[in-house]
């Protein structure tokens, strides 16, 4: 019945023109949900942002201190090699 909304009948009172003012509106409206889906998804992406740099900072953190530990680590081995061999010279020292 509308085609190219045009206002074909007075008896047809659904077929007139779009009025400006409703055009405007249509448009704000599918704007207005556009950019809140758009904010829900930002918002989504910021969280999910947020939520790695903390893990890649705990993760650094824990690397960090891996580190620190496998030094500790070898220098107590190194000490122990130490010990035992001053050990073992003792046991060889009394033998003599």
């Amino acid at each position: 019945m509308c085609i190219g909304a045009l206002d074909v009948s007075p008896s047809f009172p659904l077929c007139r023109r779009v009025s400006k003012k409703s055009r405007i509106r249509v448009h704000r409206l599918t704007r207005w949900r556009r950019r809140s889906c758009n904010g829900e998804m930002m918002v989504m992406g910021t969280e999910l942002e947020l939520k790695n740099l903390k893990l890649y900072l705990e993760n650094r953190n824990i690397m960090e201190e891996n580190a620190k530990l496998r030094e500790k680590a070898s220098l107590l081995h190194q000490e122990n090699q130490v010990l035992m061999l001053e050990l073992q010279n003792k046991k060889f020292s009394h033998v003599v």
